[in-house]
Parts: C-alpha cells; structure tokens; sequence
C-alpha cells in the first residue's frame, strides 16, 4: 500500500493516465480528472448503484463487479490503471511523534507504534507511513496500516474486471485531497469533512493557517446510512429499503413524513461526531472544527444537512466538489455532477492521485 498522501498533492509528480474507482457497499463511483492550470477538469464521470444481494452468499460480490463494468461503460473510461481507496474498522490512520531517529530506526518505531495503537493484528496488516517533519530533536508523520484481507479483496474485484489497482488509497486521505485540490475551505480555518456512506462514516480533519505543515486527522465511525434507515424503519414499521427509497428521493409513491424519525435515528451518528469532535480539539496543537462539509450518499437525504447544522458544534453544509471542478471541453456531465456530486467525493479525490 502506497500512502503517499502528502506527495499526491504537494509534489509536482507528472501524472499518468488513471481514474478514481470507489467501490463501496451500496453503489459504485468512477471519476477521471484531467489537470488544467492550476485546477482540474473532469473527463469522464459515474455512478451506479450495486444490486441488493438479499442476503444470498457471494451475491454481493457478483452485483459489485457487474456494477463496476457498468460504471465503466457507462463513463467510458478507457485506461486500465485504477487508483482504489479502503476504509471502516479494518483501516487505521494516525499520526506520530518519535524523539529523533535514524531512517533504520524509524521504521522500526512505525511498525511498533502500528501494533499498539491498530484496533487488528497488525501481523495481518500492510503497513505504511510519511514523514512530515524530521528535526535534529523530533521526528512525526502519519501511519497507514491496513488488513491483508481488506486490500486483497478490493484488489480482486478490480481483476475480475481487467483493471489493474496501481495505488491502494484510504478514503479519509482521499477526501482531503479532493478539499485542497478545490482550494475549498477557509485557509485560516479548521475543518472536517463527514462522509456519510451506507455502512460507516469517515470523518477526516485537516487545520489550516500560517502555512504550517499539518497532521491529519482521519476517524471511521461506525455509525452510517444502514443504521439511520433501520431505526426509521423500526419506529414506522416498514422495511429499511422503502425508508432509503422515501428519504433520497427515489420512491414514486405516496410516503408518509419521516422528519421527525429521521432527527430520533440520527442521534447515534450526532453523538459520535461530536465527541470525536472534542476529542480531537483537546488534543496538543489542535483547535475546534469551525466548518463541516457533508458529502456522500446520505448528504442527499432531504433535511439531513440542515440537522446537522443545528446539532453539530460547526457550522455544516453540503459538499459537491464538482461546483469548483469543471467539465473537460467536449464533456457535458454538469447535470449528473450537480445532482450526485457529494456521492463521488471519495472517486474526486482517488482521481488527483499521481504515479
């Protein structure tokens, strides 16, 4: 697994031709940038959504890999080199700080620092990490480690469709990619990122100001779309797959209003982010989240941003970054983007990546 965060989008790397591939539980993202200046332009683009499996075994991976073959024909994409991205309780991101060490030593305190602070077996994982800084009296970076298990099989469902995975990403550091690629954000300002997917939410965290060199700040909760659903579906007696149907928009018939269900099932994912929140402004050269940017599958859901907004201690809005990254000449994929955007933030990001 090659982390290379920080040189992805401080580096002038020449880039060749690859696309960013989001494969996740619920549907499947595909996005290819084409550098322009000093900004990006999208030269292919889409978004389909994977099959429900009803449970039956090696279904789901069957509807994943059919949903990846129709995302690529139905983009278009025609390069084979897929920068792909892992995240959830099997991917751990943290920073660390070592009194000075040689390049022998270093590694070595990465790998210990891995074992005690990954929630696995680091002995099953791939581990790898960055430095940020390293002075005659301290040395810090960022770790990256990963299960064998996780990264095998994402690098197997791009097989079964003839791509080759060049560069194995973390969705969390993919995502601050994508926010510095747009140059959004106040640059004096501390923000975070909240994606919401269907099986867990990344919250990703980077401080900005006085052109300091940083270190993110990366946190997979457990608590996401599925969970929301369930807890409306339980409260109104109908099933979780009507409730996702009525909150996104999709359902044609008549529904009853899930207001005030929705605020009740959300609370479990509003008491994670906050307390991630403090836990994170306590820590040494931290400062409070003044802004959040929502994106993801679940930022669709009419009145979730708004809740948020009233319930989180920042100030939160929907995040599409395609608002600031146009369409190649000769693409027209503006009103897709316009209206699926914050679903493809994590693919925006993979897609800035160098080799």
């Amino acid at each position: 697994m090659d982390l290379g965060w920080e040189r992805s989008f401080r580096l002038e790397i020449e880039q060749r031709e690859v696309f960013g591939l989001d494969i996740g539980s619920s549907s499947v993202a595909a996005v290819q940038l084409q550098k322009k200046g000093g900004g990006w332009k999208v030269t292919a683009a889409g978004r389909v959504k994977i099959s429900p499996s009803e449970g039956v075994k090696n279904l789901h991976e069957i509807n994943t890999v059919r949903a990846i073959n129709e995302c690529l024909e139905l983009t278009g994409i025609r390069t084979r080199m897929a920068v792909c991205g892992i995240s959830g309780p099997e991917v751990a991101v943290r920073d660390f700080k070592f009194p000075s060490l040689s390049a022998d030593e270093i590694e070595s305190a990465v790998l210990l620092e891995a074992a005690q602070v990954c929630p696995f077996n680091a002995d099953d994982a791939t581990i790898d990490y960055q430095l940020l800084s390293n002075s005659r009296d301290t040395v810090s970076g960022i770790l990256v480690a990963a299960t064998n298990k996780l990264i095998s099989s994402k690098v197997e469902l791009t097989k079964q469709v003839d791509l080759d995975c060049v560069l194995m990403d973390v969705d969390g550091l993919a995502l601050l990619n994508c926010l510095s690629g747009c140059k959004r954000g106040d640059t004096e300002q501390t923000t975070a990122i909240l994606n919401i997917g269907n099986s867990h939410t990344t919250l990703a965290i980077m401080r900005h100001g006085h052109g300091a060199r940083v270190l993110p700040f990366i946190r997979d909760v457990a608590f996401a779309g599925n969970d929301i659903a369930e807890a409306v579906a339980a409260e109104n007696d109908m099933s979780p797959e009507i409730v996702k149907e009525i909150v996104l928009g999709d359902s044609t018939t008549n529904q009853p209003e899930l207001d005030n269900s929705l605020e009740k099932a959300c609370e479990g994912l509003i008491v994670d982010v906050t307390e991630t929140l403090r836990y994170y402004a306590a820590q040494p050269e931290s400062s409070f989240v003044e802004n959040i940017f929502v994106c993801g599958g679940f930022a669709a859901v009419k009145g979730f941003v708004e809740l948020l907004d009233k319930r989180l201690p920042a100030k939160v809005v929907l995040w599409n970054p395609f608002e600031t990254i146009g369409c190649a000449a000769g693409q027209s994929y503006e009103n897709m983007l316009q209206e699926d955007g914050p679903s493809m933030t994590v693919a925006a990001g993979l897609a800035m990546r160098s080799i």
